[in-house]
């Protein structure tokens, strides 16, 4: 039974993250109870409590009456210190209990400067980081989330991975573990091979890594016979059926999505060749219209929530997303709730739209051109023009905006500095756009600017490619710079030195293992906050453990090489992804999966796909 915190939480920020007993928690009578699991969040809170899967997988689970999930987000540095002085080990919100007294720690892997901190919870919970030296008794550590795409990096932390979309998965996980437990044929070794067979389950402790000696791998694969080759992702095929969260926990303090997020569906039709999200969270599928609205009244009435936020990675690309919007607007302008349309693509605004989210929402719009050429559009596959950009603005500008935030990307593979400079010429434009509308505001244009460091992600059509130098990207950044000059552009741009470092362990394998471990007894954590975040300690620790980054960061790799990442099937064929890297440096797109279907190979994984009754 966990120590009372109370005397701890007086001198710490924000003692309500600690607390729990908000409106809308899950309590469960231990003594009914076969199966505990502590659901984590690597982060803040705030952050953890603003993530829809983990309120939807900590709600599922809730759902089998012989298993009680739990919460537990990292401890900011200041409570962290508190409780290693007062051996108050890491707990969970619900019962306060100490999280090795549970039987499976989850952790969701959601962006992979979380890595240090999810190794020090499993640390702070008193519990062996390594997966090798934990014993029966132990939790078993589940890792899930983006980051499970490729897990080699931290595997040697973790007993076992859910590869996919959890909510059906894990319930099956569950079962597994109270049968065994209940039948008396549970060992942790006996566990995780059973588990192995279940789809969408990757155990790392049971295969075989060799490495070449220039540090490629030499070979990968299952040591026995009975564990798979390759682990196919879990899919749900039906998203009108499957389990959605309609009384969410309310958090007592600010979260960063205070709001109801709806889920619209998941899947991308665009099929751009830098985006992970777009490949891993393939096929596309959708939910009804009615079934979206009684979401809304159910989580509405719930939780009083004045905002809705359609999500989805293009929320344009919805099929019925007209429809949908006008039956939600029918009861939501009367109670003045505002109807957020986040992720709208420039090339499927419309004038209509325009009118829907003029009603409710007062701030300005945001388009991802990603490249300031229609050539590296096109080698990109973004399949967006410029006519649709300003034909979107326009929209805006005639719709009473003045704000429009413009995302794009550094270090595209076949980037020139004619793209580069391309940016600022589309982001004039736009200004200019602003002048040339009649019915615009009276108040002055702001565009603002914002570039990110492209990151070569797993299971991508770049998936092979280098990330350019750091001193390349610093000097793109600053080229761009001095390109802007109008003072109505505002241009951010991201920390090269994060990007750095994010592309080291998207691309990592087993052997960075032991540069995390080192971080963490380091004491570094919260890498993804900048007042933690120093390049200069990872580099550190990278030479301290001998590991090369340009190996992993900047190092172009070839087609046959065997990738960290292969042991996990995500639908798509590698050959669709080669076919698509070549297809790059030809300038070549491909269309889009409402034009034509290209064969990517993931529909195979859909079943009975749920799409919209009135797609065409």
């Amino acid at each position: 039974m966990q120590k009372d915190i109370s005397t701890i939480l007086k001198s710490v920020s924000k003692p309500a993250r600690y607390t729990g007993g908000e409106y809308g928690q899950i309590i469960k009578d231990k003594e009914k109870i076969k199966t505990r699991i502590a659901f984590c969040f690597p982060d803040t809170y705030e952050i953890g409590m603003s993530n829809l899967g983990m309120k939807i997988l900590y709600g599922a689970l809730n759902e089998l009456d012989y298993v009680w999930c739990e919460r537990c987000f990292a401890p900011w540095p200041d409570m962290e210190e508190k409780m290693r002085q007062n051996d108050i080990p890491l707990f969970t919100l619900e019962s306060k209990d100490e999280i090795k007294e549970f039987d499976i720690m989850a952790i969701s892997m959601q962006y992979e400067l979380c890595y240090t901190t999810a190794i020090n919870m499993i640390d702070l919970a008193g519990i062996s980081v390594f997966a090798k030296d934990r014993k029966d008794i132990d939790p078993i550590i589940l890792g899930g989330g983006p980051c499970a795409y490729n897990p080699e990096p931290v595997a040697d932390f973790f007993d076992i991975f859910s590869i996919g979309e959890g909510e059906e998965a894990l319930c099956e996980l569950a079962e597994l573990y109270t049968r065994m437990k209940e039948n008396g044929t549970y060992t942790k070794d006996a566990f995780l091979r059973e588990a192995s067979h279940l789809d969408g389950f990757y155990v790392p402790s049971l295969y075989n890594v060799q490495y070449n000696s220039d540090g490629t791998i030499a070979l990968f694969e299952p040591k026995y016979d009975d564990v798979p080759k390759r682990v196919v992702k879990r899919v749900v095929a039906d998203l009108n059926t499957s389990y959605f969260p309609l009384k969410p926990v309310m958090p007592y303090i600010e979260t960063v999505h205070d709001r109801i997020m709806l889920e619209t569906f998941r899947g991308c039709i665009r099929g751009c060749r830098f985006c992970q999200a777009g490949m891993v969270f393939r096929p596309v599928r959708e939910k009804s219209v009615e079934v979206l609205n009684f979401q809304a009244e159910q989580i509405y009435k719930n939780t009083g929530y004045n905002e809705i936020s359609l999500t989805s990675l293009s929320i344009s690309d919805y099929s019925c997303l007209h429809e949908a919007t006008d039956l939600l607007l029918s009861w939501t302008n009367d109670k003045k709730i505002n109807l957020s349309l986040p992720s709208l693509r420039a090339d499927s605004f419309t004038r209509e739209l325009m009118r829907k989210i003029s009603g409710v929402r007062s701030s300005g719009l945001t388009f991802a051109p990603e490249a300031g050429t229609q050539r590296l559009r096109d080698a990109i596959n973004k399949n967006l023009y410029e006519k649709d950009l300003f034909n979107a603005v326009r929209l805006a500008f005639e719709g009473g905006k003045s704000q429009v935030k413009l995302y794009f990307m550094n270090g595209l593979p076949t980037e020139t500095y004619e793209d580069i400079e391309g940016i600022s010429t589309l982001a004039s434009a736009v200004v200019d756009e602003y002048y040339k509308t009649e019915g615009r505001p009276k108040r002055p244009v702001s565009v603002t600017v914002s570039v990110s460091c492209f990151v070569p992600k797993p299971h991508t059509p770049f998936q092979w490619e280098g990330q350019d130098t750091l001193e390349s990207l610093r000097s793109k950044q600053m080229f761009l710079a001095e390109k802007i000059t109008d003072k109505k552009i505002r241009y951010n741009w991201h920390e090269a030195k994060v990007s750095r470092l994010e592309a080291v362990f998207s691309k990592g394998n087993r052997r960075l293992s032991k540069a995390i471990y080192t971080a963490q007894r380091k004491g570094m954590r919260f890498d993804a906050w900048d007042e933690y975040f120093s390049y200069e300690k990872w580099l550190e620790v990278f030479d301290e453990c001998g590991i090369d980054i340009d190996f992993y960061a900047t190092r172009k790799m070839s087609y046959d090489e065997i990738l960290p990442w292969d042991v996990i099937d995500i639908g798509v064929s590698k050959g669709f992804l080669i076919s698509e890297n070549k297809k790059a440096y030809e300038s070549k797109t491909t269309p889009n999966c409402k034009e034509k279907c290209s064969g990517c190979g993931a529909n195979a994984l859909g079943k009975e796909l749920t799409w919209c009754p009135k797609r065409k």
